[in-house]
């Protein structure tokens, strides 16, 4: 299980109409993707959540089973409302059963 728990941004950096609109931190978010098994080379985009007009709810959690055990690379990718990418990568140990 993976869940974004937080996101920081310069405020300064945010029109002052969306500053006084925002009412949790999970609205800064535009748009998120994970890579459950990246291989040092080029970002797979194998789960994503985003933002609509007409559904503007993000998921702020995913899950992911793996199917073989072994050490695997997780990259999260975080866009933003100003379109910044914030890059995040974690090691998960997937244990024999």
């Amino acid at each position: 299980t993976l869940k974004l728990k937080d996101l920081l941004i310069p405020t300064d950096d945010i029109p002052e109409e969306a500053r006084k609109a925002i009412k949790h931190w999970s609205q800064l978010i535009d748009y998120w993707a994970v890579d459950w098994d990246y291989k040092n080379d080029t970002f797979h985009n194998q789960w994503q959540t985003y933002r609509t007009k007409q559904d503007p709810r993000i998921d702020l959690e995913t899950k992911y089973t793996y199917s073989e055990p072994g050490t695997y690379k997780v990259v999260v990718k975080v866009i933003d409302i100003l379109g910044n990418d914030t890059t995040k990568t974690l090691e998960v140990v997937v244990k024999e059963k």
